[in-house]
């Protein structure tokens, strides 16, 4: 059996091993491929694992061996899923591995703009306490997170996972969510998303993006939110209008936002938020921490050798 890795540097830099992948066959991995490359690298494989490379009905019908598409993250967008079902090839997905590290990068946007640790830092280093007449420096607000309110924009897992962080801070946590009120703990309250924005101190954004939640964040939303809010988002960019958003801080109607993610990765240069005030982005590394990837790949070799059985798992092209 072929395999073929089209774009595995971002899973795998380097730090992780490809060894039990390449035990279940013959193994090609690209660090990247481009549109063009496709074809000519899977031509004859069997399996295709990809991360960001775009597959299309059109790429399959020119891959004959194709039986099998890994998608190495838990969105899986890139594949044309209807026309894997027509032509039966397998398509799984990485469900859940990232949720402990999205977690933590949601709080770690929290704190850094409640507690302002990297501005700190160098106003040390450029000798701002030093010259200070008091023993203690500061010249931003500081917050403290017990008591405060954080909405939850859907809980799924990484919903959920934030959740139970939020609680350990004290926090009081409202959630938007399908699930009924009898399926979440007495520690999690429902709420209507317009009083989820018009209450929360933060909102933190755990839906996946489609045409009900494309730009959900937009100029509407934003005004009900306080001036002294945060919003924060690990999900997808298109969640939110980035312009609204722009706006909305520059016109200090949002205290500040913490984004791992924007609708174009990587983003134009002149897109508004990485301008704007009080706008602190991170380029896509939440679910990236060496032991969200080695449980990826751990998951990516499950999928396959459940391939291999005759029983798929994971499998979303069905």
């Amino acid at each position: 059996m072929k395999i073929v890795v089209l774009d595995g540097y971002t899973v795998n830099p380097g730090d992780l091993s490809w060894s039990n992948l390449e035990k279940l066959g013959e193994c090609n991995i690209y660090e990247r491929t481009s549109t063009e490359e496709l074809i000519g690298r899977a031509k004859e494989a069997e399996v295709i694992l990809t991360n960001k490379v775009v597959i299309t009905a059109d790429d399959m019908d020119q891959l004959p061996q194709l039986k099998y598409i890994g998608v190495l993250a838990t969105g899986y967008n890139v594949i044309d899923i209807e026309a894997a079902k027509e032509r039966g090839i397998v398509v799984t997905n990485i469900p859940a591995y990232s949720t402990p590290s999205v977690g933590q990068m949601v709080f770690a946007h929290i704190l850094n703009i409640t507690q302002q640790v990297e501005h700190y830092a160098d106003e040390v280093r450029e000798g701002e306490w030093t010259t200070c007449p008091d023993f203690c420096y500061w010249n931003t607000p500081l917050i403290e997170l017990l008591g405060r309110k954080i909405g939850l924009i859907g809980l799924g897992q990484t919903g959920y996972n934030t959740a139970r962080i939020a609680l350990g801070f004290g926090m009081k946590v409202w959630a938007h969510t399908s699930k009924s009120r009898l399926q979440l703990p007495p520690e999690i309250k429902k709420m209507e998303l317009d009083t989820i924005f018009r209450e929360c101190d933060i909102i933190s954004l755990h839906c996946p993006l489609n045409e009900n939640t494309s730009e959900l964040v937009n100029a509407k939303r934003l005004s009900l939110m306080k001036p002294s809010a945060i919003l924060i988002n690990t999900g997808r960019g298109g969640l939110i209008n980035e312009q609204d958003l722009a706006d909305a801080l520059n016109q200090k109607k949002l205290y500040a936002a913490g984004l791992d993610v924007l609708s174009t990765e990587p983003p134009k240069a002149d897109n508004p938020l990485l301008a704007a005030r009080n706008c602190f982005i991170t380029p896509h590394i939440a679910w990236a921490t060496k032991a969200s990837r080695e449980r990826l790949v751990h998951i990516m070799c499950e999928n396959i050798q459940a391939y291999i059985s005759g029983k798929p798992i994971n499998n979303v092209a069905v």
